[in-house]
């Protein structure tokens, strides 16, 4: 049960909740914190925020404080690679990456905790690749007080399955880069694909152990895609030849290296021309030339996934649609766009 006393007969009572301040474009924070002992020059502070009453909490057993509420909820929704804390601030706790890594969101269990509707849990979007330490999700009981068996259920609903906020870590790929196009092999231009996907790879953690050029010929280029897993290479990326132009017949070669489960095509823009496929136990991605011209495209969003061991069919593919058209921003500030999500 909460009582409403006038903020002026509060003096030397206790506080049973975060009191915001908020100042436009200065400051957004905590003015009072829970516990503090109202003292009497705090009482035109108050009013300042627009506090002329405050509550006095009697609780029932049947009732929760939103602090005591936000643990117990952090607790059910954070799984693998996802940490967090006991402190509360103004009601909320914080969930953060433990690891680099690919945030992954069980959507369909995030709705029906959501769905409740007193209790609350924001996320990033799933598949958004995040750095150890950066916040990922936080949740709180909505009002100060709820009901402990609302809570209870929305612990069930969290906890009931596939844990609603993970972080998956990448595994460290070697990978096999093989270069096709003719142009570039028999030397008439330079390649510039190298570079791009070197630094790609690196900046998720993996490694490139080989290198191979071949020219637009199906039998060199799965000689090269062969030779390559033979050097215990546990990635294979193809760079060009993914059109529909005659002489683009790296996905025919990328098929007689033996590359089965391969689906090709995506509803993403740059990147409609990519290819996936798998060799026994390594993943084959074929990158159509816009990944070399544009910043960000289909590889960026693939790549971390397939990183993680997931299995990517027409399924996968198809989901992207929404959200798979790039702005192709001046300034790109990807993964912070809408990009893929």
């Amino acid at each position: 049960m909460k009582k409403s006393i006038p903020v002026d007969q509060a003096v030397g009572m206790v506080l049973p909740h975060d009191i915001t301040e908020i100042v436009k474009d200065e400051f957004k924070g905590c003015a009072f914190k829970k516990g503090h002992i109202i003292r009497p020059e705090d009482v035109e502070h108050l009013r300042r925020l627009g506090k002329e009453h405050i509550y006095v909490l009697e609780l029932t057993e049947d009732e929760i404080h939103e602090n005591e509420a936000a643990r117990l909820l952090v607790a059910a929704l954070a799984g693998t690679g996802a940490e967090y804390d006991n402190t509360v601030v103004e009601g909320k706790v914080a969930v953060t990456a433990a690891c680099d890594g690919l945030l992954k969101i069980n959507k369909e269990a995030l709705l029906s905790f959501n769905m409740l509707g007193e209790v609350m849990c924001a996320t990033l979007h799933t598949n958004t690749p995040v750095k150890k330490g950066e916040q990922i999700a936080a949740c709180r009981l909505i009002p100060l007080i709820g009901q402990r068996n609302l809570v209870a259920e929305a612990v069930k609903t969290a906890s009931g399955g596939e844990a609603v906020i993970r972080v998956l870590p990448l595994k460290k790929a070697q990978v096999g880069l093989v270069i096709t196009g003719s142009e570039v092999y028999y030397g008439r231009i330079k390649d510039k694909f190298e570079g791009v996907l070197r630094k790609k790879l690196a900046d998720f953690g993996s490694e490139v152990t080989m290198v191979a050029f071949a020219p637009d010929d199906p039998e060199r280029i799965a000689a090269e895609i062969t030779q390559c897993i033979a050097h215990g290479a546990s990635l294979i990326v193809t760079s060009g030849g993914m059109s529909v132009d005659p002489d683009d017949v790296t996905r025919t070669g990328i098929a007689q290296a033996g590359a089965v489960e391969t689906v090709y095509g995506t509803p993403v823009l740059p990147g409609a021309m990519f290819l996936i496929g798998r060799i026994g136990d390594v993943p084959v991605l074929g990158v159509p030339a816009c990944g070399m011209f544009h910043k960000i495209t289909v590889l960026d969003l693939i790549l971390p996934r397939v990183l993680t061991g997931e299995m990517i069919g027409r399924k996968e593919f198809a989901d992207m649609g929404h959200g798979g058209l790039c702005r192709n921003c001046e300034r790109c500030q990807y993964p912070v766009c809408n990009f893929g999500k």
